[in-house]
């Protein structure tokens, strides 16, 4: 018989924070058979059911955590340093947060990834140095665990956190739970989505074995300008790479180096921008697409008509919170460069619902579990595309049709 704990539920966001809420500590974080992480109970017996796991589950409820996003303000923003506009994915505005709130005497909490463990975790920063090796973006199941386990021991401290809306939203409950509300920035961003773990250890076997152990991961690098960063930069060299030389690639010697694009038909991104191989809740619970957010600030690249002919980046900033506007002002006054833009300009060619779920994703599933290299799996994508394109000229045909007969 299941106890009242996160064992209800047989999918979930994976956001970790039941695994730094649970006070007996039984709660674990493997990675599923779907390539997500996902918490476990190895011992059903310990369980005091506390219900604080799901008290603080952000998929448990139907409502988001944060505060009412009524009087959000929206700007369009960039870092003055040319350099860390450069190697930030967008306009370094997340960056830019972090190093002044850790300047004020803040801990940071951002997500770095790790050759080592070939995945993406949280971890603790406590300076701005360290804090570098968050940026860019990381398209890949985060491990937050470890991190959000070890602010929850420490949750006097001031501390900005990043992450996933799904991520941000649980950390809300949680810290609204210990009333430590006062001492957390936090910092969610548009989400896509997030694709399966099983997706990138497959990409990146298959790129090692032409270059090489990876040392260095880039998504979104902006050798390729912005407008067009949708590149994948993996590098196999022997050399120690830091956060200044790592993202300086156009100078760089590049026999180790794997690059592509998404216009030359990168395998990831293409698994990754047609949601063949998101998570669960990704098509169906997703609720926080636009303004809805449990954070104080929402990032992204501010994508649409409007800056269009912006190519090294300027990142859309939403403040939900007078804590946020603070923070914007702060940086307005110093660092960065703001301007303030209507929501709908702020949101423009971001993701407004959950992503469709693609009817051959069980046929990519199973071949990412397969010895099947992604060349052939991704052949699903293609029959699906083949199919889909005719149903939506029809449906687009039928729409035209029944306005014209209003």
């Amino acid at each position: 018989m299941k106890k009242n704990n996160i064992t209800k539920f047989d999918h979930c966001y994976g956001c970790g924070v039941c695994v730094a809420a649970c006070p007996v500590k039984i709660i674990s974080f493997p990675e599923n058979g779907d390539g997500f992480y996902s918490p476990h109970i190895e011992h059903q017996d310990k369980c005091i059911e506390c219900g604080l796991c799901l008290k603080v589950c952000a998929f448990n409820h139907v409502d988001i955590a944060g505060p009412a996003n009524t009087d959000s303000k929206s700007y369009a923003a960039h870092s003055n340093d040319a350099n860390i506009r450069l190697r930030c994915s967008s306009g370094g505005i997340g960056y830019e947060i972090g190093k002044l709130l850790l300047d004020s005497g803040y801990q940071a909490c951002g997500v770095r990834y790790s050759p080592k463990l070939r995945r993406a975790e949280h971890f603790i920063a406590t300076t701005s140095e360290e804090f570098q090796q968050s940026v860019g973006s990381k398209y890949i199941p985060s491990f937050s665990s470890d991190a959000f386990s070890f602010i929850n021991k420490n949750r006097k401290k001031k501390t900005y956190v990043t992450g996933t809306p799904c991520q941000i939203d649980s950390f809300r409950r949680l810290i609204r739970h210990f009333k430590v509300e006062d001492n957390f920035v936090l910092m969610d961003f548009f989400c896509h989505g997030v694709p399966s773990l099983l997706l990138w250890d497959k990409y990146l076997s298959e790129v090692e074995a032409k270059v090489g152990e990876a040392t260095f991961v880039s998504w979104r690098n902006k050798t390729t300008g912005w407008q067009d960063s949708w590149a994948m930069c993996v590098d196999c060299s022997e050399e120690d790479l830091d956060w200044h030389n790592s993202y300086n690639l156009r100078v760089r010697e590049k026999k180790h180096l794997y690059q592509s694009r998404m216009t030359e038909g990168d395998l990831f991104f293409k698994f990754f921008l047609g949601n063949y191989c998101l998570n669960k809740c990704c098509y169906k619970n997703c609720k926080y697409k636009l303004l809805n957010s449990a954070a104080d600030i929402r990032i992204g690249d501010l994508w649409g008509k409007t800056y269009a002919h912006e190519n090294k980046g300027t990142s859309s900033v939403i403040s939900f919170t007078k804590k946020g506007d603070e923070i914007i002002s702060r940086l307005s006054n110093t660092t960065c460069s703001f301007e303030e833009v209507p929501n709908t300009v702020a949101i423009e060619g971001q993701m407004a619902k959950a992503a469709h779920s693609p009817w051959v994703k069980s046929f990519i599933f199973d071949g990412l579990r397969s010895d099947k290299p992604l060349k052939d799996i991704a052949e699903w994508c293609r029959i699906y595309q083949f199919l889909i394109i005719p149903k939506r000229a029809i449906n687009k045909f039928i729409r035209i049709v029944n306005q014209k007969t209003r």
